[in-house]
């Protein structure tokens, strides 16, 4: 029985076939692309679970691939194939939104076993929480908007769906900037600037309606980072006076 499907993009043609089999033989099924201009075509519309994705590729690269993908397809998980000693490479992708990277050369266990992990965290992206209650309204994570009684609506960008998400799904916890750029932005906060988080959690205050002096929903936790907490029932429901 089938773990999933995954899509292949590389274009040297005995390593791609070498993961297609691996893939094949670890109960999966796959489609595979020799080049960019197939890779992004197949990435952007079959189905898939997840996408195996080259670096350096004829056509459109892997970096536009994956970019393109994260606008189109935010939920779809994708791991990047990276040459030994390009880090540069592998960071860049890590912060176009890249859920993790296989080093070439590499065997088949390690392979299995990210493409298996990659597959396990992944229903917690698009499934999980998919409306959030806030102050003056509801947050609808399906469609990256927030809506007012009153009929207004305040869209949401890419991340801060995803980082409402986070906080709502934790709610009650108090989650450092760390793990937010660890878990949100698949980053590593050891080397990366955490004012991102700030600046983000500023203008998601801005969008709910959460009063940035006192805020009730996504409070600040000195010397810790952010919990999200839930507004009070008249707000969630949208009551106003």
């Amino acid at each position: 029985m089938s773990s999933g499907t995954v899509l292949v993009i590389e274009d040297d043609t005995s390593i791609r076939r070498g993961i297609v089999d691996a893939l094949e033989l670890g109960g999966y099924a796959t489609l595979e692309a020799p080049d960019g201009i197939k890779g992004l075509s197949a990435a952007l519309t079959a189905h898939c679970d997840l996408v195996l994705l080259d670096l350096v590729l004829p056509g459109p690269d892997g970096f536009e691939i994956l970019r393109q993908v994260r606008e189109a397809r935010p939920t779809l998980p994708v791991i990047i194939l990276t040459a030994k000693g390009e880090e540069n490479d592998r960071v860049r992708g890590l912060k176009l939104g890249a859920d993790d990277y296989v080093v070439k050369p590499f065997g088949v266990r390690e392979l299995l076993a990210r493409t298996e992990a990659v597959l396990r965290r992944s229903p917690e992206r698009p499934a999980g929480v998919s409306r959030v209650a806030v102050p003056d309204g509801v947050a609808d994570l399906a469609r990256r908007e927030v809506r007012f009684p009153d009929g207004s609506r305040e869209a949401l960008s890419e991340k801060e769906t995803e980082l409402l998400r986070y906080l709502a799904q934790n709610s009650g916890r108090a989650i450092s900037r760390e793990e937010i750029l660890q878990r949100v932005w698949h980053l590593d906060a050891r080397h990366i600037e955490t004012r991102t988080i700030d600046m983000h959690v500023a203008r998601l205050r801005e969008k709910v309606h959460d009063d940035p002096q006192e805020p009730r929903v996504i409070q600040t936790v000195r010397g810790k980072g952010y919990m999200f907490a839930a507004p009070i029932p008249k707000a969630a429901a949208g009551n106003k006076q």
